[in-house]
């Protein structure tokens, strides 16, 4: 008998060849995603960042590295349940999917930081990256009580609060019909095609966020009629919302969601 596909594949299959035609006509390059114009309107949604209840607030990532490493004691691969290279356990950044640490831990606001540290939420001119926030470093490394946003992919958490509101402001709701797109660097691929894309349900995108082949959220995720557009830059740590002032004005709005108009990136 033939091997049934596992349960991904049915939900979210691999596009045809092309599918990926109209995002690159309209953003130019995806290969760390396709970053889409205002349709007519755009937000950036902020990746979640988490302070420990209690500390400690004043050792860094590198300083606790270079004491373990002083001390013979091996690095380790995740630190609050976030996975590390080389560079960030130096600096406290990670890459890739990323999840609230559990008990302990609580979301820190990028505005509460801002209003804390006097920085901007995201400095003009600049988009959401490892470039905010320098004066709540030392040495360019984070505080060991803060687990600053991953690059390149969304939390589980807002992953799945934008799904609802996407669907909330989609005419089919969770029915409408959806086009993934994860960029080479995610797969380790040397180019990229329609193989990369997927094809599915938004009422499924939690299925897609465990995307086996990736570490990653999609890089980009649209609706079939497009009507409205998503990018997760592999650099950034945050997400371009492209669609209706209904939809961008909602997300502001959202409670669970951190999101900011940046007038020079719209």
């Amino acid at each position: 008998m033939p091997e049934e596909p596992d349960p991904l594949s049915r939900l979210w299959p691999l596009a045809p060849s092309g599918a990926a035609d109209w995002p690159a006509e309209l953003c130019g390059d995806g290969l760390t995603g396709f970053m889409p114009p205002a349709m007519p309107d755009a937000v950036w949604v902020l990746n979640a960042m988490y302070e420990h209840e209690q500390g400690p607030a004043e050792v860094s990532y590198d300083e606790c590295d270079r004491a373990r490493r002083a001390g013979g004691i091996r690095r380790p691969h995740r630190v609050a349940g976030i996975g590390l290279g080389a560079v960030g356990i130096a600096t406290g950044g990670g890459l890739g999917r990323a999840r609230h640490p559990g008990p302990g831990w609580r979301r820190l606001r990028w505005a509460e930081l801002a209003r804390r540290t006097g920085d901007p939420v995201v400095p003009d001119g600049l988009l959401p990256s490892y470039r905010c926030f320098p004066s709540a470093r030392k040495n360019h490394s984070w505080p060991l009580g803060i687990v600053p946003p991953t690059e390149g992919s969304l939390d589980r958490e807002t992953w799945s609060r934008l799904a609802a509101a996407l669907a909330a402001h989609s005419p089919a709701g969770p029915d409408t019909r959806c086009l993934a797109y994860h960029n080479p660097l995610m797969l380790g691929a040397a180019d990229f095609d329609g193989l990369h894309v997927r094809e599915g349900r938004l009422g499924d995108a939690e299925a897609l966020y465990d995307l086996s082949e990736a570490d990653f959220s999609p890089s980009n995720l649209w609706a079939e009629d497009r009507s409205w557009l998503l990018c997760t830059d592999y650099d950034l740590w945050g997400t371009k919302v492209a669609g209706p002032p209904a939809l961008v004005d909602a997300l502001l709005n959202d409670p669970d969601i951190e999101a900011v108009r940046l007038p020079w990136a719209h």
